[in-house]
């Protein structure tokens, strides 16, 4: 073979890289995504998404993923609007016409209607319609997202990824990051370390947040300690599948919530917890160092966490 033609060779070979490149390059297409429930191939850039979880579809909005449709909770909730859709992007929703498929659990036949070239579910929480996602995956590739050990961030880049979104996830992404770097800068924490949770007084229920949480990355990363409940709490804790959240209840309540301070969201009223029996003895109810959050921080996102920066920024801002 003569040098001319092994040249001509190589450079036919190289060429044919070139041409299959292009698919597997990053930020192309196909993409290969893994989740819980094992590897989805995406052909080309979703452009008829459906969200099962109103939890995630937040963080979809967040970076302008063409979501069309998305599951609800119960509408005029404390933390929905009329729809369903929680209140903290119901009317971004509104704006971006996603439409309400139904409340509670999945409706199948609604969501196929949509014609979906990707279906959305969360691996927990009461959102989630991991139980039917043989059938989903029979409308639509399904990618299951597990949010209960990410941040808000971090389930924006999962999400991101999955939809091509990635400039504007890392938008948000830097504009919360600049806010709250300001917004630390300014703040006089309470007393350390706090118990951060959610509140049910029908049931005399708590659900702590824990360091692997949504609530705890955000709190964490602007200088706040969490409280650690004590051993019995932590062991009891064990036999639930999710690592967001403790429940403690019952004669447990003052064992568990041991932080100097109390951060409560979901809520925008601290009286129903100042006033429980339980918790009589607990020290930052005896100094009512119990702050609330807003009923919108219930399920964080870039728009929720936004607002709960500019809560912290009016309870705590030194003067």
């Amino acid at each position: 073979m003569t040098a001319y033609v092994r040249l001509l060779s190589l450079i036919c070979f190289a060429l044919s890289l070139l041409s299959v490149s292009p698919a597997r390059a990053e930020g192309g297409w196909p993409r290969h995504l893994t989740s819980v429930k094992g590897e989805i191939v995406l052909k080309q850039q979703p452009e008829r998404i459906v969200s099962t979880s109103v939890t995630l579809t937040g963080s979809l909005l967040a970076i302008d993923a063409p979501v069309i449709a998305s599951g609800a909770t119960m509408p005029g909730h404390r933390i929905a609007d009329g729809q369903g859709f929680f209140r903290q992007w119901g009317k971004v929703a509104v704006a971006k016409g996603v439409k309400r498929l139904y409340s509670g659990e999945p409706n199948l036949e609604a969501i196929a209607a949509e014609n979906p070239d990707l279906i959305i579910v969360s691996a927990t929480g009461n959102d989630s319609a991991l139980p039917f996602y043989d059938r989903l995956a029979a409308l639509a590739p399904t990618l299951v997202v597990n949010y209960d050990d990410k941040s808000w961030q971090e389930v924006e880049r999962v999400l991101a990824q999955a939809t091509g979104k990635e400039a504007e996830a890392q938008k948000s992404i830097q504009s919360y990051a600049q806010r709250e770097k300001e917004v630390k800068a300014r703040l006089r924490l309470p007393p350390q370390p706090v118990s951060a949770l959610v509140y049910n007084p029908h049931a005399h229920l708590v659900n702590l947040w824990t360091p692997e949480s949504a609530q705890g990355k955000l709190l964490e990363s602007l200088g706040f300690t969490l409280a650690k409940p004590s051993a019995i709490v932590l062991q009891a804790s064990q036999r639930l599948k999710r690592r967001d959240i403790i429940p403690v209840a019952g004669e447990n309540l003052v064992t568990g919530l041991t932080g100097n301070s109390i951060m409560m969201f979901a809520a925008d009223d601290n009286k129903a917890l100042l006033a429980e029996p339980l918790l009589a003895t607990s020290p930052a109810i005896k100094a009512k160092q119990v702050y609330t959050l807003g009923e919108d921080s219930f399920r964080l996102d870039y728009y929720s966490a936004s607002n709960v920066l500019t809560r912290l920024e009016q309870l705590f801002s030194a003067k």
